[in-house]
């Protein structure tokens, strides 16, 4: 399964924003949001160019890529799923985004960022509609529902936010304790990042 391993407050400040990388309240976090706005690099603090239409759609879709995770070659391959769609292009690739498992296991508040979802599965911690699922990838549907393992509720990430009696969670997902069911498929105006998708169709038509 192909990642990146790299430094990710370093991706968030290319991007200049909080990419969802870190765990919010952790001192990696707190770390993070002084240096947010500058730049990686021994000369990012000074260096100011201007940008060209290109440049502003390559931002747009490395800033995507980040959020979610993913890495270039799923990333246009989910493009491609999205052109064949018959309705708006960019609001499909969202909803296919949205749609992975690690993503919704985030959204339910079951993972404290993406890529510890992506782990938990992985490791096998978590059964869709009662089968366990390895694949952080999957894409869910309606009326699906996500478990932990009884025997995986002990460990600590997941205990924390288990215990939470009032987790935040968009309309398109409930959830109740270590339950996590799957209302709808997700819609535009669930996703509340800042993502401009016309850029990235913009990109991938040039």
């Amino acid at each position: 399964m192909a990642r990146y391993t790299g430094p990710k407050n370093r991706l968030a400040r290319r991007e200049g924003i909080d990419l969802g990388l870190k765990t919010v309240g952790s001192r990696a976090h707190t770390s993070l949001l002084k240096r947010i706005k500058i730049r990686p690099g021994q000369h990012g603090q000074k260096l100011k160019r201007k940008h060209s239409d290109y440049s502003i759609q390559l931002r747009e879709k490395q800033k995507l890529k980040r959020i979610y995770g993913i890495l270039e070659r799923q990333f246009k391959k989910y493009f491609d799923t999205a052109t064949r769609d018959v309705g708006n292009t960019g609001e499909a690739l969202l909803t296919i985004l949205e749609r992975r498992l690690d993503n919704v296991l985030f959204r339910l508040n079951l993972a404290p960022t993406r890529m510890c979802a992506r782990q938990l599965i992985s490791h096998g911690h978590i059964l869709l509609d009662g089968k366990k699922v390895n694949i952080p990838s999957y894409l869910v549907k309606e009326g699906m529902m996500i478990t932990i393992k009884p025997k995986s509720l002990s460990l600590p990430v997941i205990k924390k936010l288990v215990e939470d009696k009032n987790p935040s969670v968009p309309n398109w997902l409930a959830r109740k304790g270590p339950f996590g069911n799957i209302v709808r498929l997700p819609k535009r105006e669930d996703i509340q990042e800042d993502i401009n998708e016309q850029l990235i169709i913009e990109f991938y038509s040039r």
